[in-house]
């Protein structure tokens, strides 16, 4: 679908209302698109919103910049919920995912410098209480766990790096952090949104180098599909059969001479790759 959002972010496919909901942090927008209709409605908010989940309650868990809140489209009714880092005013909430106990993890960035470690990783709890789970993190990006639920797989953009670790699904808490892949520093690219398939293989969009990569549950890379824009920023399954891997694209940053050159940057694509994804959980406050 072409558009031109300056940071689309954070696609989400809701089995529920069989619809795909994507954000445009830096226009403060959430985008709620019918693919059977071909139809796009926009909902605007007050600041910028960097990502989305589902509620079980109905209606959106949201991250805006600072916040944790809750969103409905249909009444426009928004709920702030808390703001863990209120003595760092340069950093901003950026990926965020459910788990499939109804927990919603979200991670910060410092929005100035974006290569400093002055990033968090939270967990908000169904009774809204924050965990801080990681600290000196570098740009906190895609996140997602194996089907088994034994995983948790955490991107920190500019450590160039996606992170495995041990996930307990009883308590939420994670251990035995290690590298699970990484991109060249060289390569001008950094790793970005995430999303893992049915058979548990990592799907990770490469922004700035126009690519999404899959790789195996070892970390090798399994295949690449190339994306028409330098600036892809993240993925999901979705669809009826959840077999439609949507990439949400950027235009940030970008010269007019280079979105004269990809001109469908900041658009949502659309691709089968011949495999399936998983449901996105609910979050269960």
């Amino acid at each position: 679908m072409k558009a031109e959002a300056i940071v689309g972010e954070s696609p989400l496919w809701s089995p529920r209302e069989q619809v795909l909901y994507w954000v445009d942090i830096t226009g403060q927008k959430i985008h709620r698109f019918n693919p059977r209709a071909n139809i796009n409605d926009t909902f605007h908010l007050p600041q910028p919103v960097t990502a989305v989940g589902l509620s079980e309650k109905g209606g959106l868990i949201i991250t805006l910049r600072k916040d944790f809140a809750f969103f409905n489209p249909e009444t426009g009714d928004l709920k702030l919920l808390s703001d863990p880092e209120e003595d760092k005013p340069y950093d901003r909430f950026n990926d965020a995912k459910c788990d499939r106990q109804g927990r919603f993890w979200a991670g910060t960035m410092d929005d100035v410098k974006w290569n400093a470690p002055h990033g968090s990783l939270y967990r908000l709890d169904p009774d809204t209480k924050v965990t801080c789970m990681k600290t000196s993190v570098i740009c906190a990006n895609g996140l997602g766990w194996s089907p088994d639920n034994r995983v948790f797989y955490f991107t920190e953009s500019f450590r160039y790096g996606i992170y495995a670790y041990d996930f307990n699904t009883a308590t939420g808490n994670i251990s035995n952090r290690r590298l699970f892949a990484s991109i060249d520093r060289n390569a001008d690219g950094f790793p970005d949104g995430l999303t893992v398939d049915e058979e548990g293989y990592v799907w990770s969009v490469h922004n700035a180098i126009g690519r999404v990569v899959r790789y195996n549950p070892s970390g090798a890379v399994d295949r690449v599909i190339e994306i028409p824009v330098p600036r892809p920023t993240s993925c999901i399954f979705g669809g009826d059969d959840l077999d439609v891997l949507y990439i949400t694209s950027a235009r940030e940053t970008m010269t007019a001479e280079e979105i004269a050159q990809a001109p469908l940057s900041g658009s949502l694509f659309a691709v089968k790759p011949g495999v399936k994804g998983l449901p996105e959980p609910y979050f269960a406050g």
